[in-house]
C-alpha cells in the first residue's frame, strides 16, 4: 500500500520525502538534512576529507603550476624588459652616431665646398692674371705697332707732303726748289702743329 501512495498524487497539505517514500503529515516535518544533528559528525568528517584533499590537490598540483606560470611570466617579463632596455640604448647609440656622422658629413661637405670654393677662385684670379697679362701684351704690341704704322705713315705724309710741295714750287716757279730748304720748311710746319 506505501507503493500505491507514492505513485498516486498526495493529498493537499502534505509532503513526500524522496528518500523514503512516505507521506508526512504537516506536523511531522523534519530540519534540513545538513543540519540534523545526528548526521553532524558524518559531515564534518566528509568536509575535512574533501578539505584534506582539495588542500592536497591545490597544493601539490594547481598551485605548483599557477606558481610556474607566474614566475615564467615574470622572468619573461623581465628579459622583455631588458631586451627593450637593450634594444632602446642601442637605438639611442644609433640615433648619437647617426647625428654624429651627420654632423661629420656637413662640416665635411662645408670643408668641400670652401676648398672648392677657394681653388676656383684661385683658377679664375690665375686665368684673370693671364688674360690680363696677354691682353696688355696685345694691346703693347698693338700699340708699338700702331706707332710704328703712325711713324711709318708720318714719314710717307712727309715724303708725299715734300714731293707735292716740291711740285707745287717747281710748277710755281718753274723750278725745283733743293732738298734742304724743302725739309727746313717741313720741320717748321710740323713744329707749328
Amino acid at each position: 500500500m506505501a507503493q500505491q501512495n507514492i505513485l498516486t498524487t498526495p493529498p493537499p497539505g502534505t509532503d513526500v520525502y524522496a528518500g523514503k517514500g512516505e507521506i508526512l503529515h504537516p506536523a511531522e516535518k523534519h530540519a534540513f538534512p545538513p543540519f540534523e544533528s545526528h548526521t553532524f559528525l558524518a559531515q564534518l568528517v566528509w568536509l575535512a576529507l574533501a578539505f584534506g584533499l582539495l588542500y592536497y590537490l591545490m597544493s601539490k598540483v594547481a598551485l605548483p603550476r599557477i606558481q610556474g606560470i607566474l614566475h615564467d611570466r615574470a622572468s619573461r617579463l623581465a628579459s622583455d624588459l631588458d631586451e627593450a632596455q637593450r634594444m632602446k640604448a642601442e637605438a639611442d647609440a644609433a640615433g648619437a652616431a647617426y647625428e654624429k656622422s651627420l654632423r661629420d658629413a656637413q662640416a665635411s661637405a662645408r670643408e668641400i665646398a670652401q676648398t672648392t670654393r677657394n681653388q676656383l677662385t684661385a683658377e679664375a684670379e690665375a686665368k684673370r692674371k693671364s688674360l690680363e697679362a696677354e691682353l696688355n701684351a696685345k694691346l703693347a704690341a698693338s700699340e708699338a705697332t700702331l706707332r710704328d704704322r703712325t711713324e711709318q705713315a708720318m714719314g710717307n705724309v712727309r715724303a708725299i707732303a715734300g714731293e707735292t710741295a716740291a711740285a707745287i714750287v717747281e710748277r710755281l716757279t718753274g723750278k725745283a726748289p733743293d732738298q734742304a730748304s724743302l725739309d727746313r720748311a717741313l720741320d717748321r710746319t710740323a713744329t707749328a702743329h
